[in-house]
């Protein structure tokens, strides 16, 4: 089984006519819900201030955002 990640990778074309510099590989993220096939009973919760905070009620549903151009962020909230 694969390691699970939010940030999923790929290749675009490259043409060899563009006047800019190349970016061999792109990413984005995904939003946690979608690997969720529906939403169980009894999930934890943020308290109400949390909650405002992170955009969702749900842990199981917070994903931030860190930016693919500082790396050093991910691994200081892990």
């Amino acid at each position: 089984m694969q390691n699970f990640t939010p940030r999923k990778c790929y290749t675009p074309y490259v043409s060899p006519f563009d006047p800019c510099p190349p970016q061999k590989v792109k990413s984005y993220d995904t939003p946690p819900h979608l690997y969720m096939a529906y939403q169980p009973y009894g999930l934890p919760q943020f308290s109400p201030r949390e909650a405002l905070c992170a955009g969702t009620l749900w842990p199981a549903l917070y994903n931030p955002y860190f930016s693919p151009y500082k790396p050093h962020e991910r691994q200081e909230d892990e």
